[in-house]
């Protein structure tokens, strides 16, 4: 009898709502999510706690952003691909630009990329303030990064006059707008707001902080 594989035991099972949120891409969200849970920990992108909240709090809570994008993207802060990877995967016909300074991760997601044949996603190692890229996105976005005071001055350069921002946050996303104040007259952000997305679909809804960038 085969052995079975301890990440498989712990990881939640799918939730009804990803096949209809991911649409044709939902095989590679499968592929994506199962390297994810064999190696992520071992590999360093993921906490020993992730598994049985795997889909839930990390793969769906990206996905469901998906159709804000538009154009070309970069994602700043990649790291296992969240949420780069998991929308790349869910909107082929957007442009992606990963943007991740640790190696060891960046190795993940050009084996990810190869593996799960993302034509749309291009991986660039790299601190966000040192890319040479200004300018260059209609959006930028980041999950997990930083605080917003700190997240602005990495993502606005990048996006295009007239661009957006559209950033994963969490439960403390309107209070990081306040302290972030100083950052968003800086960056010239107009239309500064928190949309909530998923309720009804997920059991866990995500916050997008989204603003145009006015350079």
């Amino acid at each position: 009898m085969a052995e079975t594989d301890a990440s498989f035991v712990d990881l939640e099972p799918e939730p009804a709502a990803a096949a209809a949120l991911f649409g044709e891409g939902i095989d590679r969200a499968r592929r994506f999510t199962a390297s994810l849970a064999r190696s992520g920990e071992e590999r360093g992108l993921i906490g020993p706690l992730e598994l049985p909240r795997l889909w839930t709090r990390h793969i769906l809570n990206s996905v469901i952003a998906a159709p804000l994008f538009r154009g070309s993207v970069a994602d700043v802060g990649s790291g296992a691909g969240l949420p780069g990877l998991v929308l790349a995967i869910a909107r082929p016909d957007v442009s992606w630009t990963l943007i991740e300074p640790m190696e060891r991760r960046v190795a993940w997601l050009d084996e990810q990329v190869a593996d799960l044949e993302l034509a749309n996603v291009t991986v660039v190692r790299g601190r966000a303030e040192d890319v040479p890229l200004s300018g260059t996105f209609d959006m930028a976005t980041a999950r997990a990064v930083s605080a917003l005071r700190t997240l602005i001055p990495w993502t606005a350069p990048l996006v295009r006059n007239g661009g957006e921002l559209a950033l994963l946050k969490g439960l403390n996303a309107e209070n990081e707008i306040s302290a972030a104040q100083k950052a968003i007259r800086k960056f010239l952000l107009t239309d500064v707001r928190v949309e909530t997305l998923g309720e009804g679909v997920l059991s866990e809804t995500t916050r997008v902080l989204r603003a145009t960038v006015r350079g």
